[in-house]
Order: structure tokens, then C-alpha cells, then sequence
């Protein structure tokens, strides 16, 4: 056992691929934390569904399955979406919810007609497509992860570089409207890191369950900081733990999926961490409910006795 485990650790493989969905989950947890904090999980959503058409679209333009040009394609169409969310919730009598919503459903359902007519298309580069529906995270190569690295740390460097305006925009908006610097900007570059986060994540994780890596990572570590900076730190930890975690899980099992490995270990997070976090817990919260009624049934008795 101790010597299949560690030939697990030292092969190239799997190294490659737990350090690819490592670093993915700790930049979807510090991008994360903005989306879950402005009230945007569901954009997360939308946004990794619409993604799907701009892929098939670069596809159809290239005739190959370059990994950048469909990530490019995906951003695109992404980024349309965003557009197009925004317009509809802001221009228009449509809440925000039902535009993500439509703008989830139409964007898909246009994804998957176009990649059921490339699956026609005899063209032999088209195979592996359909993998960035549910992911395919053992296709990584050490091209793919340098790539997440370089496109990642630039953004952390942006998260770093734009702190304040980012810390504004998502707790006051309305007073970051009144600041020198210019809002839309800000939201706009916002939004653009939310995209990319999500289409860098494509390929090992899968349009459907990217927004999981996403938002599961800052809603575990909201539950034991009210601090942005320590939420952020410890949703990057959590989102890294997941992507290693779930890695080795699928490494070590027969056919299964590296993806929904990485959701199910997040999700148990996510769960103990709702459950047992010492201030916002169910459980601390709990007792100190029961705590607080003892309270409540000791100064009526106190007073009872003062009135007798």
C-alpha cells in the first residue's frame, strides 16, 4: 500500500495534473470570493454555459483543437454574455436572475447543437470536444499548466494592484460611483477576471461544474472570517486542498472522474464548515441559542424570586 502510494505521488502525471487543478482551485477561490460577496454565484453559472458556443464557434474557424484559440473562443462568448446580462438587468424590466437564467439555457442549448454538428463533421481534430462539458482534467499537459500559471498570476497581480476599487465596488457600489476613479472600469475588469477564472477551469473541471469550484471555495471560508483578506486566504487554501484532493482521489480509484472528485471534496468543506465553524456554524449557533435561553430562563427565575 505504502509503496503504491508513493509511486502515485512521484509520477509525472499525476503531478502535472494535481498542480494544474491545485493552482485553478486557489484562483477560483480568491476570484470567488468576489462573485459570492456581490450576490453573483449564479453569474458563475451562466457564464461557464455560454462559453460552450464560443468554443464550437473556434473550432469551426480553426479546424483544430488548439487549446488557447478555444479558450480565446470561450472568453469571447463569454464576455457577450456578460453584455448581454448586464443590458437585460440594467436597460431593461428583466431582473438579474431571469437573465441569467435565459441567458444560461439559450447560450447552452447553441453550444450544444453547434458541438453536435462538428460531431458529424468527419474532420478527425474535432475528438475530445464534449470533454469540456464535464471535464477532462488527466488531458492536462505541462503546456496547459503553464499557461493557468502565467494567465493566473497576472491576475492575482490585478487583484492586488486594484484592492481598494475591488473591495468598494462589492461591499458600497453606489459610493464607488462617487470616487475619482471610474466604476464601470472597475466592474468591467471585475467581470473579465470572473470570465477567464471560468474558462481556464473548462477543461479539468467541465462547463457544468466550474461554477461549483468557483463559489464553493469563499462560501466555506465566509463561515470563519468576516475579514475580507482572511475569507480570501482561506478560500485560495480550500480551493487548493480541492483541486489536490480530488486529483488524488480520482488517481487512486478505477474511471473516476477527476471533476466531480474535485466538487464532491469542496462540497464536504463547504458542509463541515457550515456546520462546525466556531462563530457562524449551525452548531455554534446552536448552542448559542440554547445558551442564550438558559440566559433568559435564569433572570426570570432571578426576578421571580426578587418579586416573592
Amino acid at each position: 500500500m505504502f509503496n503504491q502510494l508513493s509511486a502515485l505521488l512521484t509520477d509525472y502525471t499525476f503531478q502535472v495534473v494535481a498542480l494544474g487543478t491545485g493552482f485553478l482551485g486557489l484562483l477560483s477561490g480568491v476570484i470567488g470570493t468576489y462573485a459570492t460577496l456581490r450576490k453573483e454565484s449564479l453569474l458563475g453559472d451562466a457564464l461557464s454555459h455560454a462559453s460552450l458556443p464560443g468554443i464550437g464557434i473556434a473550432f469551426l474557424i480553426v479546424q483544430q483543437k488548439d487549446l488557447i484559440l478555444l479558450l480565446l473562443g470561450a472568453v469571447f462568448s463569454g464576455m457577450i454574455a456578460t453584455v448581454i446580462i448586464q443590458v437585460m438587468s440594467r436597460k431593461t424590466v428583466v431582473k438579474l436572475d431571469s437573465a441569467l437564467s435565459l441567458v444560461l439555457s439559450s447560450f447552452f442549448g447553441l453550444g450544444l447543437v453547434i458541438l453536435s454538428a462538428i460531431q458529424n463533421n468527419p474532420n478527425a481534430q474535432q475528438a475530445g470536444l464534449t470533454n469540456f462539458i464535464f471535464g477532462q482534467a488527466s488531458a492536462m499537459l505541462l503546456s496547459d499548466i503553464q499557461m493557468i500559471a502565467a494567465v493566473g498570476l497576472a491576475m492575482l497581480i490585478c487583484v492586488l494592484l486594484l484592492w481598494k476599487e475591488f473591495k468598494v465596488m462589492t461591499f458600497d457600489p453606489l459610493f464607488g460611483k462617487t470616487l475619482s476613479f471610474s466604476s464601470r472600469l472597475v466592474e468591467f475588469i471585475l467581470s473579465t477576471l470572473i470570465v477567464v477564472t471560468i474558462i481556464l477551469g473548462l477543461e479539468s473541471v467541465g462547463v457544468i461544474l466550474i461554477s461549483a469550484l468557483l463559489i464553493g471555495p469563499s462560501i466555506a471560508a465566509r463561515q470563519w472570517s468576516n475579514r475580507l483578506s482572511v475569507v480570501m486566504i482561506i478560500a485560495a487554501i480550500i480551493g487548493f486542498l480541492s483541486g489536490v484532493a480530488g486529483t488524488f482521489i480520482s488517481s487512486i480509484g478505477t474511471q473516476i472522474p477527476t471533476g466531480p472528485s474535485i466538487v464532491v471534496v469542496l462540497s464536504l468543506i463547504v458542509f463541515f464548515s457550515l456546520f462546525f465553524a466556531p462563530k457562524r456554524g449551525i452548531l455554534a449557533n446552536h448552542l448559542a441559542y440554547k445558551r442564550r435561553q438558559r440566559e433568559i430562563v435564569l433572570q426570570l427565575e432571578k426576578w421571580e424570586e426578587e418579586q416573592r
